[in-house]
């Protein structure tokens, strides 16, 4: 990342701004890394985000994704990284490595299915008894490829109330299949719907109310979000517009849409995490959500572009539990990545002036009096102060952060706290010198 000190600090002022409510552009909801295709399931009373992963040495109009990645959320702003769940390698009869392109999961049974285009080798299956995964191939073989063509990616699947489940997907013309019960396996033809006007690819089927919904990458490019309608879920689709209208602000989109706690969001994708560190372009995505509208009559009101929305956080969050350090709603220049045993996610790559920020802290009418954080550095030497609102707030503690004998062997640290009452945005603000300062695992207050 060129010139890291000046691009952070650009982007530290405009988030402090953002706290204070001078600024209310949304900006992407993860920024430890690229993030494209999203798709969103509601389970046990949180967002589960699958998205697909734009490496960070991507080049020029070239994808390079290797595996899909896992986010939760309760309040729809403080997002916790799970890292990868699954990856082209989980599938023994692939081809190539790349291509792990936009991938659906739903529940059926106690069971999570995970539809994951391998660009080039059709549209394959991965099975798991829980939503963090781990996710295994049930069958061996695509679940759909047809050779003659390049169409089968971005896969949508929508069970009904009857219990039939669907399968959607392609790009440039629009395919489906009638899924059977055990879900891996498809009756009847592939059916050929063709191209929808202003449909390029990545299509998201739900139903609302009655009436069946399948939105989707519109024109390209630039791409927006468009949608469509139908009394049945084989259609015919009729065509109403656009959800969020392309624009040259963005190159590419690709939707995602749920009801969560009484409101409807739309996610989507642009590159606005890459222009702050450069204009210059790669396949280096980013995963952003704007709340949306319906109509009395079921369609949809037109977002604007993400930037021009204000995400408001739907419950508070709870500082007294073991918070996972990789819970972040804005952590631009850090970095986060599995624990070699596979088992949880720390945040590394913290340098000097880099910080971490949550929104909507509830500390309650008697406030915080300790902190505590497992973290582990080989030098020492370094801290992490505590603010509140934004960066430039008010101290109300700083964590004197002792060597642990290397960069892997953990240690709970604590400091007092002063001051933390009430809801606030929560900044923690890394000092030290140089570069890699800590690794850190979770925190919480007391």
């Amino acid at each position: 990342m060129e010139n890291k000190t000046k691009l952070l600090g650009a982007a530290f002022f405009c988030a402090a701004l953002f706290c204070a409510g001078i600024v209310r552009a949304q900006d992407p909801i993860i920024q430890t890394k690229y993030t494209a295709d999203p798709a969103p399931i509601v389970h046990n009373d949180t967002v589960f985000l699958y998205t697909g992963h734009d490496e960070d040495d991507a080049q020029g109009y070239g994808f390079k994704m290797l595996d899909w990645q896992l986010y939760t959320s309760t309040d729809m702003v403080n997002w916790t990284d799970h890292g990868p769940v699954a990856s082209t390698k989980d599938f023994a009869w692939r081809q190539r490595d790349n291509g792990a392109w936009a991938a659906q999961v739903v529940e059926r049974g106690g069971k999570f299915y995970m539809y994951c285009p391998l660009h080039g080798n059709g549209i394959g299956v991965l099975v798991s008894d829980s939503p963090y995964g781990p996710f295994k191939d049930p069958i061996g073989k695509p679940l759909v490829w047809q050779k003659e063509h390049w169409d089968d990616i971005d896969p949508t699947v929508f069970i009904d109330d009857d219990g039939q489940a669907y399968m959607y997907w392609g790009n440039p013309n629009l395919y489906y299949v009638t899924l059977n019960d055990d879900m891996i396996s498809y009756r009847g033809p592939i059916v050929r719907v063709g191209k929808l006007e202003h449909y390029q690819e990545g299509p998201w089927f739900y139903k609302r109310k009655g009436k069946y919904y399948l939105a989707y990458a519109s024109t390209c490019c630039p791409e927006g979000i468009g949608y469509a309608m139908a009394k049945y879920p084989t259609g015919p689709w009729e065509v109403k517009g656009y959800i969020m209208r392309p624009t040259d602000r963005t190159r590419g989109n690709h939707p995602g849409i749920i009801d969560y706690k009484g409101k409807s969001y739309v996610f989507g994708q642009n590159y606005d995490l890459l222009r702050i560190e450069m204009e210059e372009h790669h396949e280096r995505r980013s995963v952003s959500v704007a709340e949306m509208h319906y109509n009395a009559d079921g369609t949809i009101q037109e977002v604007p572009y993400f930037k021009d929305t204000r995400l408001e956080q739907v419950e508070a969050f709870d500082p007294y539990r073991r918070v996972e350090a990789e819970t972040m709603a804005w952590g631009y220049g850090l970095k986060t990545s599995k624990f070699s045993d596979g088992k949880g996610v720390y945040v590394h790559s913290i340098d000097d002036g880099d910080s971490l920020r949550l929104r909507g802290v509830d500390f309650g009418r008697r406030g915080a009096k300790r902190f505590t954080a497992c973290v582990a550095s080989a030098k020492g030497g370094c801290s992490i102060e505590i603010h509140l609102d934004h960066a430039g707030g008010p101290l109300v503690g700083t964590l004197q952060v002792e060597p642990t004998g290397g960069q892997d062997s953990y240690r709970e640290m604590a400091c007092e706290v002063s001051g933390a009452k009430k809801t606030h945005d929560l900044v923690f603000v890394f000092r030290g010198a140089g570069k890699d300062l800590m690794q850190w695992d979770w925190w919480r207050f007391e």
